[in-house]
């Protein structure tokens, strides 16, 4: 997502798109593009305002939204271009210069694949661990790779009924799990999310399909959460996001903000929880990707992750990586990526 201005000054965003990438394109292209051409950017609430309403009718979730979160994090990248400052600055300051990271892994398919890249994240630093399993014998193979001092979430993706995840939540409480993350279908459900929390040990997390602050005051008032997760590519961008971590603070409710991404979805929540305090964790993706898409790439070392310091987010991408991997339609198949 890249936003310019009539003196040169280019600022990046990220939209979530999984699956989905023209689709939100065209809304940014179609119906919100119109909406800030020839005002001054660093009016975030002003345009802001203007997107949210004109998008109204297509819902308050989803692709609108993931498209007025990717505008609105290049314009807080161009507003801190355009001062010289970094973001966290202009969100109230630097708490933290760095954040400590747990390992997001992805889904594999039997305990010993699990046990080894667990055990291979500790090695090489993270002291939390995140596996999205959603069978005892792999979380049981997690638990014993990276022992008992090693925290150890579970993101499940929401494939449960509530009985299904109140059965399955009590047989996970040896594990010691830090969360047990979005155990119940439709994510939505938070009377159901609040009886499971009612009836096991572990916290419960849930979030980061939700948008604005009035789903996540929804998701405290039914007291389905002790941990929320706000998405910045989904929720709004980071002026929602600073509205939910009061919203949480106010409930006593830990805000661990969803962040598997590589660019300026990443860095913008970098940037939110240094200038937050509390926020006890930044998401991180395992590995590197084979082509960085940052000129200077946003990397874990030793469990943590430091806070771009460049003006603006401090995730401008290498021209030559978007050269290099266009993005294009092809008439034989909907998206593909070359």
């Amino acid at each position: 997502m890249r936003v310019e201005t009539d003196e040169g000054l280019v600022g990046w965003g990220e939209c979530f798109a999984y699956g989905v990438p023209l689709a939100v394109c065209n809304v940014v292209d179609e119906g919100l593009a119109p909406l800030v051409t020839g005002h001054d950017p660093t009016q975030i609430g002003y345009l802001l305002q203007r997107m949210h309403q004109a998008l109204m009718i297509w819902g308050r979730r989803g692709l609108g939204m993931f498209a007025v979160s990717g505008v609105e994090l290049a314009l807080w990248d161009l507003a801190g271009k355009a001062r010289g400052l970094p973001v966290y600055d202009l969100l109230g300051g630097l708490c933290q210069p760095r954040v400590r990271a747990y390992a997001s892994l992805l889904r594999y398919a039997n305990p010993d694949d699990v046990a080894r890249v667990a055990a291979r994240a500790v090695a090489r630093g993270a002291t939390a661990v995140k596996l999205h399993q959603i069978d005892l014998p792999s979380i049981a193979a997690a638990r014993e790779a990276v022992g008992p001092d090693v925290e150890l979430m579970v993101d499940t993706n929401c494939p449960w009924t509530v009985e299904e995840a109140i059965r399955m939540g009590r047989r996970l409480e040896r594990f010691d799990l830090r969360w047990l993350e979005e155990p119940v279908w439709p994510p939505e459900d938070y009377a159901g999310l609040a009886r499971v929390r009612s009836a096991i040990r572990t916290p419960i997390a849930c979030g980061e399909n939700d948008a604005t602050v009035f789903g996540f005051k929804a998701i405290l008032e039914a007291g389905a959460a002790d941990v929320v997760q706000p998405s910045v590519t989904k929720v709004g961008g980071l002026s929602e996001m600073t509205k939910i971590a009061t919203l949480a603070a106010a409930a006593n409710v830990t805000l661990a903000p969803h962040s598997y991404y590589f660019g300026p979805g990443l860095a913008a929540t970098l940037h939110l929880i240094a200038a937050t305090p509390g926020v006890p964790y930044v998401e991180f993706p395992p590995g590197e990707l084979a082509a960085p898409l940052l000129m200077a790439p946003i990397r874990c070392v030793d469990g943590f992750v430091g806070v771009p310091d460049a003006p603006g987010l401090g995730a401008d991408p290498d021209p030559a990586v978007l050269a290099r991997y266009p993005y294009k339609r092809d008439a034989a198949r909907p998206f593909y990526l070359t």
